[in-house]
């Protein structure tokens, strides 16, 4: 499949680049995710502590959306991506040097932190996309965000198995670096032309929460929607680990390539939003999410239907987020990356709620209360939804009257 979205100063060559940085970026904060047990065993610490470094991830994420990212609207936002790039890159090498578990958790803090150099990718890929492409834009640069946060779970289990847990981090952290360098020499220089100061971006930020409907409700569908599945990404090593399965770090990162198709749906729902059918992905995201959760509870002993339920669930999320993230990112051009910072803070503030959540249901009830949690979230997504769509029909009849 060729690329052709290209823009001035924005070649397809570019464009990919830039998707490759983000998996590198948001995937970074994935790869403790199927090492839970093994980091563990190495830091002689439980398995629920080193849990805690899956939602310590999210919640970092989260801070440098809300700190961080709102930056594009201010800075030189080639220079701003490398430069976090490469801070993200220190974290990751620090998490595969550490020696002690609270070094750890501090090259986690800062890798989700920094980390989020992708998402001052993202707008600037719908900036200087064609116009009626920016959907189309966002798609491919989220492909690749998308992608590596799901290939994360399989090659850092897979790099576990054959070299330790550690080279994972270390060999993350060359590459990004390598990729860092490499942006900086093929990304045209691109700055917002009204730029204000920080305060100003900060403050700014709560104005337009309260201010734009359109992106207060996608923000609260995509954060229920990461919270339900970060349930399973908190909870799944844990299961696949112990039980019946009983799969070394290797085979539970192999499970991770099941959701890989969940990807392939990103550019598809960018052009629906582009054509301004953007409810269709929206629907077919949140009925797949709903789906999922009874396919993972029968599939915590059968692993056929757990890599199903994988499947659907990654293809729930993926249409969620693509269709939300592109329309947001049409709303207000002009604070699109203030706009992307509070959506992505609040996406990424669901999913430490939903890791948080589904370890304390883990520790409850076992697999079984992680699952009822998730298809609760989801369930909430679906009232959401329903809830949207009365409000604005009601809004259109009272205009018309």
């Amino acid at each position: 499949m060729s690329v052709n979205v290209s823009a001035p100063g924005l070649s397809a060559s570019s464009l990919l680049l830039m998707a490759l940085a983000c998996g590198l970026c948001a995937g970074g904060n994935y790869f403790n995710q199927p090492l839970l047990h093994s980091i563990a065993a190495h830091f002689s610490v439980s398995e629920s502590a080193a849990a805690t470094s899956v939602t310590l991830a999210q919640v970092a994420y989260a801070a440098g959306l809300l700190l961080l990212a709102p930056l594009g609207d201010k800075l030189q936002r080639r220079g701003l991506a490398v430069s976090l790039m490469l801070l993200a890159a220190l974290g990751q090498a620090l998490c595969g040097l550490a020696g002690q578990f609270d070094l750890f958790l501090l090259g986690t803090l800062m890798a989700g932190l920094f980390s989020v150099a992708a998402q001052v990718l993202v707008p600037m890929a719908a900036a200087l996309a064609q116009p009626g492409q920016s959907g189309r834009a966002v798609g491919w640069v989220m492909s690749g965000l998308l992608l590596g946060i799901l290939l994360a779970r399989s090659v850092a289990g897979m790099v576990s198995e054959a070299w330790g847990w550690q080279a994972v981090y270390q060999g993350a952290a060359l590459v990004m670096a390598v990729v860092a360098l490499w942006l900086w020499k093929a990304l045209p220089a691109s700055r917002n032309p009204s730029p204000v100061s920080y305060p100003q971006v900060l403050g700014s930020m709560w104005h337009l929460l309260r201010s734009q409907p359109g992106l207060r409700q996608r923000t609260l569908v995509s954060a229920l929607a990461f919270a339900s599945v970060s349930v399973l990404f908190s909870t799944m090593a844990l299961q696949l680990s112990s039980g019946p399965l009983g799969l070394d770090d290797g085979q539970i990162g192999l499970i991770g390539l099941a959701g890989a198709a969940g990807a392939l749906v990103a550019t598809q729902a960018g052009r629906l939003v582009d054509k301004g059918l953007g409810r269709v992905s929206c629907a077919i995201g949140a009925l797949a999410l709903l789906l999922s959760w009874p396919l993972l509870w029968v599939g915590g002993a059968h692993l056929g239907w757990f890599v199903l339920g994988m499947v659907v669930i990654d293809l729930g999320l993926q249409c969620l987020n693509i269709t939300n993230q592109a329309t947001v990112a049409q709303l207000l051009p002009a604070a699109r990356g203030r706009m992307n910072a509070v959506y992505m803070t609040g996406y990424f503030t669901g999913a430490a709620a939903g890791s948080a959540l589904g370890t304390l249901a883990w520790r409850i009830n076992g697999w079984q209360g992680a699952c009822v949690l998730g298809l609760g979230l989801a369930l909430a997504l679906l009232a959401c939804l329903g809830t949207f769509r009365m409000r604005k029909t009601h809004g259109l009849v009272a205009r018309l009257a």
